[in-house]
């Protein structure tokens, strides 16, 4: 079995900054890419920020230059900082891999979600 817990959301003020954590567990051989992903009530769940094992990242259009994606592969956590926050990044954030399990299945794992609510 492989999880992920994230951690790290919870209620800021507009333009303030979080960071959101996610630690894969488990039976991991390698983990690929990681990322986070929100979805807000009634819309389909979008890309945030991915990360592959080398170090490359790509970003939504929406968050560039205000997050920034990190991992620590020792760790098998990736990080989210998320800096000047606008009301409109409220929602639910979920992270994701994709790994090879130590009995050569291939999975892509999804974490439970983290609210994040940017409100004064």
């Amino acid at each position: 079995q492989v999880q992920l817990v994230e951690s790290g959301g919870g209620l800021v003020q507009p333009g303030g900054s979080l960071r959101l954590s996610c630690a894969a567990s488990g039976s991991i051989f390698s983990i690929n890419a990681m990322g986070w992903y929100r979805q807000a009530p009634g819309k389909q769940r979008e890309l945030v920020a991915t990360i592959t094992s080398g170090g490359s990242t790509n970003y939504a259009d929406s968050v560039k230059g205000r997050f920034t994606i990190s991992r620590d592969n020792a760790k098998n956590t990736v990080y989210l900082q998320m800096n000047s926050l606008k009301p409109e990044d409220t929602t639910v954030y979920y992270c994701n891999a994709e790994l090879w399990t130590n009995h050569y299945r291939y999975l892509e794992v999804w974490g439970q979600g983290t609210l994040v609510t940017v409100s004064s």
